[in-house]
């Protein structure tokens, strides 16, 4: 005799419900305009493939939002400080929610510069001589014979930047001795440290990787080409910048950029997704510049410009994103 079939109303019958995604954008940082972008993009795209999606504010009534909520998944858009330097997985840790992206202790390693940067030169990759320098030893060395250091050490011309953050706000490229100065000042708006590194030729590259089954994978390559530099207007105004996806390299320079963003993502110990800014040089050296666990997701970002231009679509890629979360 056949088993009996369950009622029509019963669980057993009904559809699954959709899983339930927080998307969290805005905060408090310099960054939070491009956050709240980023989260209302990664929210439309989800909600057009099934999804049931809710954009939460990082604010006091979070937390409570959240315990309301109940998401399966919790995805943190909120770029600057808070949102990169584990402090806010940290709290999705204490409370256990699923989140996308790398791991509080990760997300220390990566968002301080100057630790990255050595921790990835320990291990063998390429990243520009540097030093990395309080605002506290400006005042307590002299600023004048510290600057002198480093043009006598590292030479123009010279990047400097703060040594946290993102969308390269306070970063100015000196090209001489007395615009150092106002390009300290500039970045000490945006954090306590400065790093100093120099500059580096080449072609402009941003590789985006996922790594959502079977390990990391590198999506196109993005070349990027702007007059100028590669700054905030530059990189959320359309029309200052022109993006090639794939980046116009051949066999060898793409496989030297994708080889360099994966071993970031596998030397950081990073999670399901990042994307690494770099140069390729002339003589086929990829230098790592930066590494993003919380990449921009706006209109004019490089993420989705990479997984628009990949083999699986840009749906498809969030999704699988979304899925990783869950088992992790």
């Amino acid at each position: 005799m056949s088993a009996q079939q369950p009622p029509a109303d019963t669980p057993a019958a009904t559809e699954q419900a959709p899983a339930t995604v927080a998307v969290l954008a805005g905060g408090l940082s310099h960054e939070r305009d491009v956050s709240l972008r980023s989260g209302r993009r990664v929210a439309g795209v989800l909600r057009d493939a099934g999804l049931e999606v809710q954009v939460l504010d990082v604010d006091s009534e979070l937390l409570p939002r959240l315990a309301k909520l109940q998401p399966d998944v919790v995805w943190p858009l909120v770029h600057g400080s808070t949102g990169e330097d584990g402090s806010l997985q940290n709290v999705l840790d204490l409370v256990h929610a699923p989140y996308v992206g790398s791991e509080a202790a990760a997300c220390r390693l990566a968002s301080s510069k100057p630790v990255a940067k050595a921790l990835l030169r320990q291990a063998g990759l390429s990243t520009p001589d540097h030093a990395a320098l309080p605002q506290s030893v400006f005042r307590e060395v002299g600023a004048r014979g510290v600057l002198d250091a480093v043009e006598r050490d590292l030479g123009l011309p010279l990047v400097v930047k703060p040594a946290a953050g993102g969308s390269a706000l306070g970063v100015t490229v000196v090209h001489a001795a007395d615009q150092l100065p106002e390009a300290m000042v500039s970045c000490f708006a945006y954090g306590d440290v400065a790093l100093l590194e120099k500059a580096v030729h080449g072609v402009e590259v941003a590789v985006s990787v996922i790594d959502v089954e079977g390990g990391p994978r590198a999506l196109p390559a993005v070349e990027i080409v702007t007059e100028g530099p590669y700054d905030y207007d530059a990189r959320y105004n359309a029309g200052r910048s022109e993006y090639f996806v794939p980046a116009r390299l051949n066999e060898a320079q793409t496989a030297t950029v994708h080889d360099l963003a994966v071993a970031v993502h596998r030397t950081l110990g990073l999670r399901h997704l990042s994307r690494t800014d770099m140069i390729l040089d002339d003589e086929g050296t990829a230098w790592f510049l930066d590494v993003n666990v919380a990449p921009g997701m706006t209109e004019t970002s490089l993420f989705p410009q990479a997984a628009i231009a990949d083999e699986r679509d840009l749906s498809d890629i969030y999704l699988a994103i979304v899925e990783a979360a869950t088992r992790t």
